[in-house]
């Protein structure tokens, strides 16, 4: 549930409110808007039936919330949330692009990736170091030394840097590198992984499974911020259908379905959901022009060569044409690009 203050609300009557969840053994979090400021309810409300908290001073209305997630819920924090990721912000007001390879290979090939796509105008390096392969003969990635590249790119470039993670052993290593951890769409119901990945202390990334429902990909969500981790963003990347003409079926209406649900940002990523280099441009613009926080884009220097969705991935040039075409479409969404 949630416990609306009245507008100018004394902070002493709201922390009136904090004690009193608290004291009953429940957990509050406080949406502190310019007017008015919600207390939300996460716990057994029952324990609340005798503490008369609809008549403190200052309570305006209390109003019961029925979906199961509760700190990702829109209802609990009104305003969109923007996520702090070292010197760059994932949010509401700008247009934030993350690009580089689906493996990371050697050093040179991370290192020439993130010069590339720093001068188009990424402002993250995205680059995976453990690899959760469909067949177990695949390339699984370059694990540690992956991420001492990504680490030696952001100190190069000053690009924010993003890593999957695949197990407790991963988030613990992964930590000591990167800014930021990524869940991706196979672990998204791996809720041990999920725990982990909110007390790790870095922002976390979390796509959408491959044939997850949006609320159960929220509730996904809630277990990363019920280990006190708000730095959470959703990543719509396609999901399994019948359709056999692209990798998975963009759902581009989960994007304004998540608007209205959440305050977490929303980001989609145009290669997974495609998984064909020439419909990444037009699903990308189509992203952005239906209200994405940004994009998550695969860029290899030879794709032909890549040891992993090399079909998917841009080159250089085409990912510098992409930067220039998305200006306008970030422009008319009122971003900054």
């Amino acid at each position: 549930m949630i416990i609306i203050m009245k507008p100018g609300a004394k902070p002493s009557s709201v922390q009136n409110i904090v004690k009193i969840i608290r004291d009953n053994g429940l957990t509050a979090h406080l949406s502190e808007g310019d007017q008015v400021t919600i207390v939300g309810v996460v716990g057994d409300k029952t324990r609340l039936s005798q503490s008369n908290i609809q008549i403190a001073p200052e309570v305006d209305k209390i109003v019961n919330v029925t979906e199961s997630y509760k700190i990702v819920n829109r209802q609990f924090h009104p305003e969109d949330s923007v996520i702090h990721v070292g010197n760059t912000d994932i949010g509401p007001h700008t247009l934030t692009i993350m690009a580089g390879p689906c493996a990371i290979e050697s050093e040179e090939q991370l290192l020439s990736t993130a010069r590339a796509v720093k001068k188009a105008g990424a402002t993250f390096l995205r680059g995976g170091a453990y690899k959760p392969r469909t067949s177990p003969y695949s390339f699984q990635g370059l694990e540690e030394e992956g991420l001492r590249y990504m680490k030696a790119a952001r100190e190069e470039t000053g690009l924010r840097t993003i890593c999957e993670v695949t197990s407790q052993k991963a988030i613990e290593t992964a930590v000591k590198y990167v800014d930021m951890l990524q869940i991706g769409a196979r672990n998204m119901q791996n809720f041990e992984l999920l725990k982990e990945a909110g007390k790790s202390g870095l922002p976390v990334l979390l796509k959408r499974g491959l044939a997850a429902t949006i609320d159960e990909w929220l509730n996904a969500a809630e277990y990363i911020m019920s280990e006190g981790n708000e730095n959470v963003v959703l990543c719509e990347r396609g999901i399994r259908t019948y359709e056999t003409s692209t990798r998975n079926t963009l759902d581009i209406s989960a994007v304004p379905v998540l608007k209205q649900k959440t305050h977490l940002p929303v980001i989609v990523d145009p290669s997974h959901a495609t998984g064909v280099r020439a419909y990444v441009a037009p699903v990308s613009k189509a992203a952005v022009a239906v209200g994405a926080d940004g994009l998550m884009v695969e860029v290899h220097p030879c794709p032909a060569c890549a040891l992993s969705d090399g079909p998917q991935s841009l080159t250089f040039d085409d990912f510098g044409q992409l930067c220039q075409e998305l200006k306008p479409y970030a422009s008319l969404a009122g971003r900054e690009f």
